[in-house]
């Protein structure tokens, strides 16, 4: 009898063990948490007008003031890397489950979850400013969300043309004058020798970002905060921009003027040059 009841009390141990394990949620996926916090170096960007007295001003390198009124980007091809190297990525090919429009003038899109996210330590997060190449078509059939999210009502993340999406847009006012500032980004298109369109200046650009401490995932669902500084917007690793208005080659503040060259040394800025630098304006603050 005795032995029989340290038998029934070793099983109901083991049992009450077994069972914490299976409640503790560590074997299952769980979600993870995107936070954008868009900056002029520490201080979060207020968009106003161009008389705003509570838009968020910044001087950039070269001394030029300038503030913003519209603030977009799009991220897509998000993967979450594990300790072990192991790429997870999340919905890379379906721009409707696995893209976002970031518009600071909606707090709403400055969160973005990633739903069921597989167990473990993840130590990098990766993903695209702009769209990939095989993805940038205006393709409302396949992807009916994204191109809603992308160019309804003001987001107008989509060219005029029609060739592509915009990647970043940016509207402002720049020195005491106010000038207007409008940055718009994007891949180009060009006629090739044999009279076929190809591939023109290619603005995706992937980032890497190394997380502080690692996102564990399972019984927690983290939240990863990512700062897009946009102080490196005219102040980046890659290039200090002056901003000017006009109808030169050299002249870069309005996307109808500004060639595809001028428009490069932003998108490096943004997004890293894919060389030298793989990060551009973004960094990971925390992993809460």
């Amino acid at each position: 009898m005795k032995n029989l009841k340290k038998y029934l009390l070793l099983s109901a141990i083991s049992l009450a063990i077994v069972s914490c394990s299976n409640d503790d949620g560590s074997s299952a996926a769980n979600n993870v948490t995107l936070e954008f916090a868009n900056t002029f170096k520490e201080k979060t960007i207020v968009l106003g007008g161009a008389t705003s007295t509570s838009a968020t001003v910044n001087v950039s390198a070269e001394g030029q003031t300038h503030h913003f009124s519209e603030l977009k980007y799009v991220i897509s091809n998000i993967r979450l890397v594990k300790n072990d190297g192991n790429e997870i990525p999340y919905n890379a090919n379906d721009l409707d489950k696995g893209a976002t429009v970031i518009n600071q003038a909606k707090p709403e899109t400055l969160n973005y979850v990633l739903n069921n996210i597989p167990k473990g330590e993840y130590k990098q997060i990766k993903f695209g400013l702009g769209v990939r190449s095989d993805l940038n078509t205006l393709d409302e059939v396949r992807f009916p969300v994204f191109y809603a999210a992308a160019g309804a009502n003001d987001t107008e993340m989509m060219w005029e043309w029609g060739t592509g999406y915009r990647f970043t847009k940016i509207e402002g006012f720049y020195e005491s004058d106010n000038k207007e500032m409008s940055i718009h980004t994007g891949s180009t298109i060009e006629d090739g020798d044999d009279g076929k369109q190809k591939q023109g200046v290619d603005a995706y650009r992937d980032v890497t970002l190394n997380l502080p401490e690692n996102a564990v995932v399972g019984s927690l669902s983290p939240k990863i905060v990512i700062k897009a500084d946009f102080d490196k917007l005219l102040s980046g690793k890659s290039n200090t921009i002056k901003l000017s208005t006009g109808t030169g080659s050299d002249d870069n503040a309005t996307p109808n003027i500004h060639t595809a060259v001028q428009m490069v040394k932003f998108v490096d800025n943004l997004g890293g040059n894919g060389t030298s630098d793989i990060s551009g304006m973004f960094s990971v603050v925390s992993v809460k």
